[in-house]
């Protein structure tokens, strides 16, 4: 390796990431109660929040003021990063897909496009929760967990499961498609509806095409010179990320806690393996088969937006990095990737309706119910019309869970007991939806002839930098 030679950005992020779960591990592990107790803390999570409760006596030592410190300086690099891709999120949406629509100068293949994407999202999604229930019911998680192991996540997760009930309603398709249409699009970017604000961008740009080439051109030139500006602030953020990635871990396996986790070891690994073979085998026959893109190829360019899927739990989050991935890395041409992943991070849920397959299975094994073709059909179709309009945020897929649920009768209480590994699942399913997302818009984007040969991605990628500012960035290798 040269001696200028840098790391690979993935490369540092999975270092970040295992370093994270690493030292989260040791934490969980080693750091309780009594450890509190020996600083003179008698309430950690006051302590930690930096709260008095009275009647309370503490006394903390030195060692605890620096625990704490170093506890929030871990949660706030965090949060910078967080705040800083949601930041970018909409902007990249907006300003792209307004240049993408407008540069095609043909509505019927911006119809195509839009066909194929959608069609080939709900067709995912569908083999996604038919893979779920195909794990649940051959290796029946639901039957190694015992009644009183079950009363007792029952009794511990009930309040929490209580919140995640009332917070789910039923989808009205007719609503679900009236809500895609802004009433204000001002309001839809403020809020960050992904869905609305596609809708909104989409218009624009149709409009452009529709005005007077010489009014619209001083327009799309702007929107495309601010979509330069986004890419490098997405750069700037990035600089980050595999600290911040080692930092959102650290918080969350150290709070996970290995006692839960082994309760429900056999339902995680199921869940865990039904992700990795939408992954690594449903997904290449999409991008190998229909796109004709090496496995290597694929993978190799989408790790960073894996990487922080994982990470975040946010598909919605991730979307700025996986752009750049898949038109960066991938090759692929902003006007595909401007409207195929934003319309993925909002409809495209394929790892959280695997989950949800899994989850209505194993909670019907827990409470002794033998679920009927029909039934399971039903969850099919239940957890492919939820995941329409779904924010691609984190947690969400609990609340869908409640009306797949609901569908068949199974009893809503049996949330309490998978609420204990839900982060974790959910950060492996948000990397799954990602990597779905990417894989729909390879096989757009190769059926339109809009997507760079390897060797022409290994080029532009070499450039220098005074050659290509715009075209260089810190993703290549």
């Amino acid at each position: 390796m040269p001696a200028n030679a840098k790391l690979a950005l993935h490369w540092k992020i999975l270092i970040g990431l295992v370093l994270g779960i690493l030292v989260g591990l040791a934490i969980n592990m080693m750091w309780d109660a009594q450890t509190w107790a020996s600083m003179g803390i008698d309430d950690p999570a006051a302590w930690v929040e930096g709260t008095k409760v009275e009647g309370v006596n503490q006394e903390p030592s030195i060692i605890a003021y620096g625990a704490r410190f170093v506890g929030n300086l871990n949660s706030f690099v965090g949060d910078l990063f967080m705040r800083g891709l949601r930041f970018i999120a909409v902007p990249i949406v907006v300003f792209s897909l307004i240049v993408g629509a407008s540069s095609l100068n043909d509505l019927s293949k911006l119809s195509r496009i839009g066909g194929k994407t959608v069609g080939i999202y709900l067709m995912t999604t569908a083999v996604a929760i038919s893979v779920g229930l195909l794990f649940a019911n051959v290796f029946k998680p639901g039957s190694f967990v015992s009644e009183e192991t079950r009363d007792g996540f029952v009794a511990q997760f009930g309040d929490q499961a209580a919140t995640k009930i009332e917070k789910a309603h039923a989808p009205d398709v007719w609503d679900t498609v009236l809500n895609i249409v802004p009433q204000n699009p001002f309001n839809a970017i403020a809020q960050g509806n992904m869905l609305q604000v596609v809708f909104a961008s989409l218009l624009v740009g149709i409009a452009l095409t529709l005005i007077k080439r010489e009014k619209a051109l001083p327009v799309i030139a702007f929107f495309d010179a601010m979509t330069d500006v986004i890419i490098k602030i997405v750069e700037i953020v990035l600089i980050i990320a595999p600290y911040a990635v080692f930092a959102l871990i650290v918080e969350q396996i150290a709070e996970l806690g290995l006692d839960i986790l082994g309760s429900l070891a056999v339902y995680s690994l199921v869940v865990v393996g039904g992700l990795l073979t939408m992954m690594f085998v449903v997904y290449p026959i999409g991008f190998k088969l229909l796109a004709g893109i090496p496995y290597s190829r694929f993978f190799k360019a989408i790790a960073p937006a894996q990487l922080l899927a994982f990470s975040s739990a946010s598909s919605s989050a991730t979307l700025p990095v996986t752009m750049e991935c898949c038109e960066k890395r991938l090759g692929i041409k902003e006007e595909v990737s401007a409207f195929v992943l934003p319309v993925g991070a909002t409809i495209n849920m394929d790892g959280t309706a695997l989950y949800q397959g899994v989850a209505a299975v194993f909670i019907a094994q827990l409470y002794g119910m033998d679920l009927t073709v029909m039934q399971q059909l039903t969850i099919v179709l239940t957890a492919t019309l939820a995941s329409i309009g779904t924010a691609g945020v984190p947690g969400v897929g609990m609340i869908m869970l409640v009306i797949v649920l609901e569908s068949v009768g199974i009893p809503l209480e049996g949330i309490a007991v998978i609420l204990g590994v839900d982060r974790i699942l959910d950060m492996c399913r948000t990397s799954c939806n990602v990597t779905g997302d990417a894989m729909v818009c390879a096989v757009v984007a190769s059926s339109e002839g809009a997507i760079e040969s390897e060797a022409e991605v290994e080029a532009r990628l070499a450039k220098p930098m005074d050659e290509d500012p715009v075209e260089e960035g810190p993703l290549g290798d």
